[in-house]
């Protein structure tokens, strides 16, 4: 992916595939067992959407929590992508990621229809416009990274302090565009949200 005329290294290429099969697989397990994850558990049930309404949002604390949520996700990322698990970390991330995916967008259609997509897009909305594109970046980072440590083929000397200075301004990068994520996950959408809940 070119970034500025820049070629960036994402992680979209390899783990697609990876990420679509998750997303598969995870609409494939709600659908087959919907009476336990839907019915049985009121997952996204009309008691607790009617609860979500009323509540009060305190920007802060949310923007806080999911801040150090998701800067200590792509700390656990970066150091595993320096091991021998590194490669099996990107290609369990993207799986898992999708699986999420799939296991949301299912359990709201299956439950609302149309409806219930709108709410699943109105839910993430804005942040995984920023959410996603730190993710495929961190694939990537930590994929490149990997190859770079463990490939011999890779014509990257690893003892270079110009490599790692590179590596982590990236890494500072995608820090950077992941927490503008979660000042709209804490302060804009929670006003979306609660705004379509009350014409849901």
């Amino acid at each position: 992916m070119k970034f500025f005329g820049r070629q960036i290294q994402t992680g979209g290429k390899n783990l697609l595939p990876v990420f679509c099969a998750g997303m598969l697989a995870g609409i494939l397990i709600l659908n087959i067992g919907k009476s336990t994850f839907v019915d049985s558990t009121g997952l996204f049930d009309e008691y607790i959407l009617s609860g979500m309404k009323y509540m009060t949002v305190d920007g802060s604390a949310l923007f806080y929590y999911v801040l150090r949520k998701r800067l200590l996700l792509l700390l656990i990322m970066a150091v595993l992508a320096t091991t021998y698990l590194g490669y099996a970390v990107c290609i369990g991330a993207a799986a898992w990621w999708g699986m999420a995916a799939g296991t949301y967008l299912s359990a709201l259609a299956v439950r609302y229809g149309i409806k219930g997509l709108v709410l699943a897009a109105v839910g993430v909305f804005p942040q995984y416009l920023l959410y996603v594109p730190a993710v495929v970046l961190m694939l990537g980072w930590c994929e490149s990274l990997y190859r770079a440590i463990y490939s011999r083929g890779a014509g990257v000397d690893t003892a270079d302090k110009i490599f790692w200075m590179k590596k982590l301004g990236r890494l500072g990068l995608i820090g950077a565009i992941a927490a503008l994520g979660c000042l709209l996950e804490g302060y804009v959408n929670p006003r979306l949200l609660i705004g379509y809940l009350k014409i849901f």
